[in-house]
């Protein structure tokens, strides 16, 4: 609601301020160049999504998230104790885990959801986020990531040269921001107790 708001009264200073400095062109042709532009990228962004949700459902048919989901066993019995003994419940959190792996945040989110659900649910809590949920969500804001390849289809609609040189960086930026979020949500865990 607030950013509403404030796009809202963002628009209306430019509005007026176009009007009383005699510049409504240039706000016009800004606002349909602009336009035009948010278009553009949303679709190049769109197939790239497209593509690799794809890839994670062509992993999901072979068998690979089954696999995934047992190597990553005993980490995600660490961050998840409820994932343990249920098998399917790691392969849903492996799944979440491998989308934002590949920089897909988009296609992470109803793998996420799910996994949620199951996670609420196995809680038994009604209205209250268990630690396995709040640690999911968690994971998916510091987003640990492979292959940014959101970003780099960005880059790559901006006519970069090398849209996937920012690797290092998103390595480095991303393993900083999910271990503090882990770190952090198991302190929390162990104060709020």
């Amino acid at each position: 609601m607030a950013m509403s708001v404030l796009l809202v009264v963002m628009m209306l200073v430019a509005v007026i301020y176009s009007l009383f400095s005699g510049k409504v062109s240039e706000m016009s042709s800004g606002l349909l160049g602009g336009a035009e532009q948010a278009v553009t990228l949303g679709i190049k962004i769109a197939g790239v999504l497209c593509l690799w949700s794809g890839v994670v459902e062509v992993m999901r048919r072979a068998g690979l998230i089954q696999k995934l989901a047992s190597l990553l066993k005993y980490p995600l019995g660490a961050l998840f104790p409820e994932a343990r003994s249920d098998d399917s419940l790691r392969g849903d959190l492996a799944a979440s885990v491998s989308a934002n792996l590949l920089g897909l945040g988009n296609a992470a989110t109803p793998l996420s959801i799910r996994a949620c659900t199951r996670l609420h649910d196995n809680a038994g809590r009604t209205g209250v986020a268990s630690d396995s949920v709040c640690m999911l969500v968690i994971l998916g804001a510091g987003s640990l990531q492979l292959i940014p390849a959101t970003i780099a289809a960005a880059r790559a609609s901006l006519n970069a040269a090398n849209p996937f040189d920012i690797l290092p960086a998103v390595w480095i930026a991303t393993a900083v921001s999910c271990a503090t979020g882990i770190i952090g949500g198991f302190l929390l865990r162990k104060v709020w107790r």
